[in-house]
């Protein structure tokens, strides 16, 4: 697992100015949501929920900030209903997805969603980019942060499961 992917991100979200950071608790973006929750300009806000997620990045648009919303695959599914806020308001949502279920996954919970979180997205409106490789997600991010800001749409980075590692609990 690559760690210098998470810095790079936040280089990013600082240069567009963004203020505020919705997560739910996720072993993938730990390092990310630590660089942002030590940052004095951005709030980072755990939350219970993702959809929850999906209204805050909305009210801070309409504060006059901007948002991205932190989540792993398995919350997708959480917020596609809560999408149509974005999607009738043309508000801009910037989604940074770290992925399970796919390369070496242990857990066959993770598996279904997975699958379909890039079309599930797709189906509600959202544009998805996709870095596999380390080297490509600060690039990647970079460009949905301008496109979703400059244009007001949704937009997700799928982060594969060969850049963030897979997970096993198992003791040995």
């Amino acid at each position: 697992m690559s760690t210098i992917w998470p810095e790079t991100i936040f280089q990013h979200l600082k240069a567009t100015d963004v203020r505020q950071v919705a997560y739910v608790p996720d072993a993938g973006h730990k390092r990310l949501i630590e660089l942002c929750e030590d940052d004095d300009e951005i709030r980072a806000v755990s939350l219970t929920t993702e959809e929850e997620g999906v209204a805050m990045i909305g009210g801070a648009w309409i504060g006059g900030q901007r948002g991205v919303l932190l989540l792993q695959s398995s919350g997708v599914g959480n917020c596609i209903n809560m999408l149509s806020l974005q999607h009738e308001c043309r508000m801009p949502i910037v989604m940074i997805v770290t992925m399970r279920g796919e390369w070496g996954e242990f857990n066959p919970w993770q598996v279904a969603m997975g699958k379909s979180t890039q079309n599930a997205l797709e189906s509600a409106g959202v544009y998805v980019y996709r870095a596999d490789d380390a080297r490509d997600v600060g690039e990647t991010v970079r460009a949905a942060l301008n496109f979703g800001f400059n244009t007001s749409r949704m937009v997700a980075v799928l982060i594969g499961q060969r850049v963030i590692g897979t997970k096993n609990f198992k003791k040995e």
